[in-house]
């Protein structure tokens, strides 16, 4: 756990210094999803569709770690903005497949309980791959 959320968390940190998400998506699965909970952002189906949201509306803060744990098969972890590293900003749901991410839901904030909520209900239609990235930059820091 320890090792994919640290890699995630740092990837994504020095994409927003670099501007260069692409070493944080490669570790995406070929069909990972990415999901925002409470923002009106998304899903992304796929790496490539993921990585042209990051590249097209990057984000603008980075995230500190404020707790990580594991819950059945996921990791679960409470970020803050850099900005603002003592306030909670809202937690990431990680889908491990092996070494890689398979799904992040993101729960802009809340708390996981109200991502598992998702979980349980049928997925919304997917986009296509490549779709809805033209929305993407409303899930800066700043929405």
């Amino acid at each position: 756990m320890t090792n994919l959320l640290t890699r995630h968390i740092t990837l994504f940190n020095e994409g927003v210094r670099t501007g260069d998400f692409g070493p944080m998506t490669a570790w995406f699965t070929d069909d990972a999803e990415l999901v925002f909970e409470n923002i009106p952002v998304g899903p992304f189906q796929g790496r490539d569709a993921i990585a042209a949201a990051y590249a097209s509306q990057p984000p603008d803060d980075e995230i500190v770690l404020l707790e990580g744990r594991e819950e059945d098969a996921l990791i679960v972890a409470s970020y803050a903005w850099n900005s603002a590293p003592d306030q909670h900003a809202g937690e990431m749901v990680i889908t491990p497949d092996g070494d890689r991410i398979a799904r992040l839901v993101v729960v802009y904030a809340g708390r996981y309980e109200d991502a598992r909520r998702f979980e349980q209900q049928d997925r919304p239609a997917q986009r296509p791959s490549g779709q809805g990235v033209g929305e993407w930059g409303g899930w800066r820091r700043s929405f």
